[in-house]
């Protein structure tokens, strides 16, 4: 072939005058040289240059081949890289380059780009668009921050502004309580407060309402309204969980409180009026021995051994080795010393085997020898050399590289991971975009907000705007607490009047016009849970006092306890409506987090070990999993929905004093905490940038986000066909869905009734029919009794006639017929009296 070449003597001479000129031709095809005659110049210079100009020649052929696999097609969905590459079309001007020439991030491809109508145009050579909805929301989430430009600063009309810009409403404005956090809402109130003529002013100046007064549930922040001066006994105040008498296993604190009895004297008081830890020995430990934070004492050596002993996981916090030596400016002599690097072949014994100066390996480079057999870097050292990757790959053994996958770290990317080779890509769900700057998912639509009980109260505070304003009042003890997005109603429930309330909410109008409708008002003892299921429009509960889980219609017209048995201290609910179950939490005994159906089948345990107080769940429904806070062990952790992937995402005594419920939203954790009489949000991936949203609270409980995106929409399988309630003659509930072929949903019949042949409608149940089978007996025992041993007379004879056999005549009953009609009528029995409703 090459003498053939040589033979060619014009095309020869033209070939030997462009071997010094041949340069890598530019990403235009103007001149383009085809492969085919590269191919004949590379072997021409071959032959005549040796490959002087190989590299130059290398570079043409491979822009040839590139600018080739150009013209491949890309599918609609996907950009086409300049280089010929197809990537998914979402990635294009993201702010990320995914092509490896960096064509999707070009500035003459990002420049043509054009934001649609509900996108914000950030303007500018960012040529970035941005959800509409968070324009003005106080973050820039432009690169320019063109989104946060031209923002009126005023509050809404009727709100006071605080000194820190945060609006509030106006009924928080000299109320007693530095709401605004900066105490600027109190600064210029000339009166004292004046309470109303039905209101009863505390010795704090705050008011209640006079009716809550002396009710044995303790109102004003320092109980005066329950105080013997006014009501006369104790005044001990009423408590939830205070009862007559605890149980063996429990401690009665001085107010009459139960807690677990291995709780007094562990450091860390539980009781509300710490009485708990009063008159405690003083916890020492031997000198052997490590003192854990609540003051046990375990032995010395289980100390930083990568397993928890102390309970509150002290053991372990704080833990270096400091026998490590590893690092570049760290040397590790045989003999197990370490000295720093700069001292290795410097002539100078410094390890006292001499292993720092050996001489057939000092002065070295065994990366000139086959790049030290690295796959990747070879990177030399005084004594030895060590194979290194670039990023996005790891060493798979001491010498080859291979790819990290990035997402088995569960902090990597807000929502979605994609791994591909030497990088990763983080996306969003549906509903979130991703933030051009933070490169976190945020939601789009309307603005998020919290809402949260009071006690007294249910407040609302608005997480972009931060208005600060009031949504429900004068609730006598509001704990849990739920939404409705759809149809902007919020239920709740009153601990102290043992019924679940529920109103709508309105901006546009004072929502204290709406009125509370109660929509379970009987056989509640202590509910403490509330969750609806906003797809079957079903409310399920916890209740402390009978130790159950119910549920009943929207209306509350229709209910049925689910669960009661193997609970003792049921807490909060949550539910996960699309896959019909729900989770709660148990904080007796044996403290659990379980999972059930909605229809109450499947029960399991998800959590048991290294749990105290569980207290406040919820559910990250985007990322598919649960969190939980912990009031013993000052915690938040999560699982996934099958109770594994245990992670803590905040463990700070001084952060959690006693957290009672939280929420998670976008890449944040919000909370309620009961001793710091507050609400915080913190970075649910990091647990870092703490944050105070509200503080200086009554007697906060639990707390919710109010968002579409909270509550995904999807079928009401009760009400998939033509038949309404799923043909269930009593309440239609969700079915777990555990595989493909699972129920939709099954039908539930009241309490005391069991469902028939057609498992649809509803019959008695075994019990209430056997009861009955013994009333009816007992009954025909009784009127056979009564037949036999009664005597009557019979009037229509002239002649008083005994129609009963001989015996006493220990009772005579006198009866009418029809023949004495004319005879005014008189009933044997004085007739009932109807009693009205209490109103």
């Amino acid at each position: 072939m090459l003498d053939l070449l040589i033979a060619t003597e014009p095309r020869s001479n033209e070939l030997k005058n462009s071997c010094g000129s041949v340069t890598a031709p530019a990403s235009s095809t103007q001149g383009l040289l085809t492969s085919d005659l590269l191919v004949t110049m590379l072997l021409f210079c071959l032959k005549h240059t040796r490959l002087t100009l190989l590299s130059s020649l290398s570079l043409s052929l491979s822009a040839s081949v590139s600018l080739r696999a150009a013209r491949k097609t890309c599918a609609p969905a996907e950009f086409a890289c300049f280089n010929g590459q197809c990537v998914p079309g979402r990635w294009r001007c993201d702010g990320e380059a995914e092509c490896p020439d960096g064509s999707d991030e070009a500035e003459e491809t990002c420049s043509k780009q054009t934001c649609p109508p509900e996108k914000f145009d950030c303007g500018g050579s960012t040529n970035k668009c941005v959800s509409l909805s968070w324009r003005c929301d106080g973050e820039k989430d432009c690169e320019n921050g063109a989104d946060e430009e031209d923002c009126a600063s005023a509050c809404p009309s009727g709100e006071f502004m605080c000194g820190n810009r945060k609006c509030l409403a106006a009924v928080y404005v000299c109320d007693g309580d530095d709401d605004c956090g900066d105490g600027s809402d109190e600064l210029k109130c000339t009166s004292p407060l004046t309470c109303g003529p039905n209101h009863l002013r505390c010795n704090t100046s705050e008011c209640v309402p006079l009716m809550w007064s002396c009710d044995g549930d303790p109102d004003c922040s320092d109980s005066s309204d329950e105080g013997p001066e006014r009501c006369g006994g104790d005044g001990v105040p009423y408590l939830t969980n205070r009862r007559a008498n605890c149980t063996a296993g429990e401690f009665r604190c001085a107010n009459g409180e139960c807690i677990r009895l291995t709780w007094k004297c562990d450091g860390d008081p539980d009781c509300k009026d710490k009485s708990d830890e009063a008159d405690c020995p003083l916890l020492t430990c031997r000198p052997d021995e490590f003192q854990c934070g609540d003051g046990s004492c375990i032995h010395g050596t289980k100390q930083c051994n990568k397993v928890h002993d102390c309970l509150d996981q002290s053991d372990e916090s704080g833990c270096v080795n400091a026998t490590k030596c590893e690092g570049p400016l760290k040397f590790q002599c045989k003999n197990g010393e370490c000295i720093d690097s700069s001292k290795v072949c410097d002539s100078v014994k410094d390890c006292k085997d001499r292993s720092d100066e050996p001489k057939k390996e000092c002065g070295l480079n065994e990366c000139m020898i086959n790049n030290g057999g690295c796959s990747h870097v070879c990177m030399d050292r005084p004594i030895g050399f060590e194979c290194q990757c670039p990023t996005g790959y790891q060493l798979l053994d001491k010498k080859t590289c291979g790819d990290i996958d990035e997402c088995e770290n569960p902090d990597a990317c807000s929502q979605i991971c994609i791994n591909y080779k030497g990088d990763f890509k983080c996306e969003c769900y549906e509903g979130y975009e991703m933030d051009p700057v933070t490169k976190t998912c945020k939601a789009e639509g309307k603005s998020p907000y919290l809402l949260f009980t009071n006690r007294h109260e249910i407040r609302r505070i608005d997480l972009v705007k931060r208005d600060y304003s009031q949504v429900v009042s004068t609730q006598k003890n509001a704990v849990a607490l739920d939404l409705d997005v759809a149809n902007n109603r919020v239920f709740w429930c009153d601990r102290f009047h043992r019924k679940i309330y529920s109103t709508v909410l309105n901006k546009k109008e004072s929502l204290k016009l709406h009125l509370s409708v109660p929509l379970v008002d009987s056989s509640l003892q202590t509910p403490v849970g509330l969750a609806l299921d906003w797809l079957q429009h079903n409310l399920y509960w916890t209740d402390s006092g009978d130790k159950s889980i119910s549920v009943a219609s929207v209306d509350g017209t229709k209910r049925r306890v689910l669960i009661n048995t193997d609970l003792s201290e049921p807490r909060a609910i949550a539910l996960d409506p699309h896959h019909g179950f729900m989770y709660w939490s148990d904080w007796g005994s044996r403290a659990k987090i379980e999972k059930a159906g909605m229809n109450g089948v499947d029960r399991q345990v998800l959590v048991s070990d290294n749990i105290e107080w569980p207290n406040g769940i919820t559910l990250d429904v985007a990322n598919k999993r649960l969190y939980w806070v912990d009031s013993k062990l000052h915690l938040i952790s999560s699982v996934d929905l099958n109770g594994a992937h245990r992670r803590t995402h905040l463990s700070l005594a001084e952060r959690l004093g006693h957290p009672y419920a939280l929420a998670v939203f976008e890449d944040r954790i919000y909370w309620t905490d009961r001793d710091k009489a507050a609400v915080f949000m913190a970075n649910r991936l990091t647990g870092q940038d703490i944050h105070t949203l509200a503080e200086n609270l009554n007697d906060p409980h639990d707390i919710v986000v109010f968002h579409q995106l909270r509550q995904p929409q999807g079928p009401d399988s009760c009400n998939l066909g033509n038949v309404a309630n799923g043909g269930c003659e009593y309440l239609c509930l969700k079915a777990p869905q555990i595989t493909e072929h699972s129920p939709k949903y099954t039908c539930a019949c009241p309490d005391g009734q069991d469902l028939g042949p057609d498992m649809r409608g509803c019959v008695p149940g075994k019990a209430e029919l056997v009861f009955g089978l013994v009333c009816a007996g007992v009954y025909l025992v009784w009127r056979n009794y009564r037949r036999n041993s009664t005597k009557s007379m019979n009037f229509d004879n002239p002649v008083y006639r005994k129609t009963t056999g001989e015996g006493e005549e220990d009772e005579i009953h006198i009866g009418r017929t029809d023949a004495m009609g004319h005879h005014a009528h008189h009933h044997p029995y004085p007739q009932g009296v109807g009693m009205g409703d209490e109103l």
